[in-house]
């Protein structure tokens, strides 16, 4: 059923052990592509931002809220990848290549299953939904469009991710980085073609870019699946006479969904944000979804050395190390945080010219440059939030990120945003203060569990 594939030749750093030697130069080795490549997969919406931002700010509003609500839904399978990249890291890291490689497998059927049912429910009920976060008529008219084409191409997203998870999973970040360079060079370019109805191309306003996205996802789609099938990476798919495996679907599930909460509730925190944020305007809306993408990028470069870090942590788990795991989670902590108090300066400092960037409405970027200069006070805990969730996740240990998570946001964001929004004098800045405040809770949350080392017991 599975072939694992000799290429050693084609592509030696995908046969590289990465439980071996000094940690920092793996860690390095392993992470700088792929903060690349989370770059890139960033740099796509944000740059169908920019593009949108000449439509004026009821379509930046639009696209922010919809890639929020779609977002919300994707989470779900996003959880569920994490469960199939907990079991292709620990496989791999025990020298397991059959396990790792059924794993994989095992991880389409969920990707395509997913995408049938929710795909279809965010075709039907895309206006609907944005209706309700009580939105302008405006605001839905350009979103909802946008939305549905989104949903439409779930599927497409969905097995990107799964071609990428099972290469990063593996040991191998080189070509991921490489099929993402090709496919979102292709979204920028078809971008303002689509959008603007450049040349030969309609003008479809928001959803040009969201057709362009669907469009270069289904490029890297088609490439990642070559080099999975033809062993151009360190693990090679066969389907021939596959079939599902029921018990390895069901371990993927069990540490999946508990990630799938995870990401729901945090989505859902930044829901309940945006409807705290809806009351002051289209313009507060629009630097609400302005920051969104700013920040996705500033982080973007970290969340490849979170995600570098948690893939070495569970192959180490797999190798029998758990002491080298745990030394990895600390470091990988510690260097995101040093890039992300990096980012703060300059966020801090800049926050103007860069709104600037998107949308040039004085209002907008008054509002946005103020969120930006609160929630980078965040950034100086963020590593510790963001990497070690990463570590717990990557080796199957997803239960009590989905409880830290729980409380930071009902617990401490909401309520705060409640309360700091209507109750004091910072009106709309309220909302990012209560982020900043879940961020310290979670950081500290995570830390304390970490080093107790439970996690380290965890079974997949």
């Amino acid at each position: 059923m599975v072939k694992v594939a000799d290429v050693a030749e084609k592509k030696p750093a995908a046969r590289r052990d990465w439980t071996k030697g000094n940690i920092l130069p793996n860690l390095l080795s392993l992470a700088w592509p792929m903060m690349i490549g989370s770059m890139l997969n960033t740099l796509g919406p944000v740059v169908d931002m920019i593009w949108v931002g000449k439509l004026g700010a009821a379509s930046v509003a639009g696209v922010g809220v919809a890639t929020i609500l779609v977002q919300l839904l994707d989470m779900l399978k996003m959880g569920l990848d994490q469960g199939t990249r907990a079991l292709i890291a620990r496989s791999a890291g025990a020298g397991d290549e059959h396990g790792a490689t059924n794993a994989a497998l095992q991880g389409y059927v969920v990707t395509i299953g997913f995408a049938a049912i929710v795909g279809t429910l965010g075709v039907i009920f895309a206006g609907p939904i944005m209706t309700l976060m009580g939105l302008s008529p405006e605001v839905v008219a350009r979103g909802a469009p946008y939305m549905r084409i989104q949903f439409v191409g779930i599927l497409i997203m969905g097995l990107v991710r799964q071609n990428e998870g099972t290469m990063y999973a593996s040991g191998d970040t080189i070509n991921p980085m490489r099929i993402a360079i090709i496919y979102r060079l292709s979204h920028i370019i078809l971008d303002p073609f689509l959008i603007f109805g450049w040349w030969i191309f309609p003008r479809l306003e928001t959803s040009g870019a969201a057709y362009a996205n669907l469009i270069a996802q289904s490029l890297g789609a088609g490439i990642g699946l070559w080099f999975l099938i033809n062993g151009y990476s360190r693990l090679r798919l066969n389907f021939k006479g596959f079939r599902p495996d029921a018990n390895m679907i069901w371990r993927i599930v069990k540490i999946g969904v508990p990630a799938s909460i995870t990401g729901i509730e945090r989505n859902f925190g930044q829901l309940a944000i945006t409807w705290f944020v809806v009351p002051f305007g289209t313009a507060a809306v629009a630097a609400h979804s302005v920051i969104q993408r700013v920040e996705q990028f500033v982080q973007m470069p970290g969340q490849g050395l979170g995600q570098a870090s948690g893939i070495m942590a569970a192959q180490s788990l797999g190798a029998k190390q758990p002491e080298r795991a745990e030394k990895t989670g600390w470091l990988g902590a510690t260097l995101y945080s040093g890039v992300m108090v990096i980012a703060a300066v300059v966020l801090w400092f800049w926050a103007e010219n860069i709104v600037r960037i998107f949308n040039s409405e004085p209002q907008l970027v008054k509002i946005a440059a103020a969120f930006i200069r609160i929630q980078s006070i965040g950034y100086l805990v963020n590593g510790f939030a963001v990497v070690l969730q990463q570590c717990l996740t990557s080796t199957g240990d997803t239960i009590i990120p989905a409880g830290v998570v729980l409380f930071s946001i009902f617990a401490v964001q909401i309520p705060a945003a409640f309360f700091l929004t209507r109750y004091t004098g910072l009106g709309v800045n309220g909302t990012r203060w209560a982020i900043v405040a879940s961020t310290f809770v979670t950081a500290t949350a995570y830390a304390t569990y970490f080093k107790l080392g439970r996690w380290k017991r965890t079974r997949v």
